[in-house]
């Protein structure tokens, strides 16, 4: 006997209520209708890549970057409301964010 059903011997009225395990609500990021700008830059000769135009809350988008950076195994860090990755990762990172519903737009290169 399982817990669901010692549940249902103590409170046979009692119907759960029903739970969205879809990945939006899960994320819980607010999306909008402007594209994230993606855009490569070299640093003192390294590579970067910036994200930048999100006009959600900043905690979203600091979720967002560490997010980010936890999949792509990089470093990188959210400064002045932009993320900024070590690396050029523009194709993966747009192809994570097309995923999650963002609208993103390559700028240069």
């Amino acid at each position: 006997m399982d817990l669901q059903d010692q549940l249902k011997n103590l409170f046979p009225d009692y119907t759960p209520e029903p739970t969205d395990t879809s990945e939006a609500s899960k994320d819980n990021l607010w999306l909008q209708e402007d594209p994230i700008l993606c855009k490569y830059e070299k640093r003192k000769g390294k590579p970067i890549t910036i994200l930048e135009g999100y006009t959600g809350a900043t905690e979203d988008f600091k979720k967002l970057a560490k997010e980010l950076k936890t999949k792509l195994s990089v470093g990188g860090s959210f400064k002045d409301d932009k993320i900024i990755i070590q690396g050029d990762y523009r194709d993966k990172i747009m192809s994570m964010l097309k995923d999650k519903g963002f609208n993103v737009k390559r700028v240069g290169g």
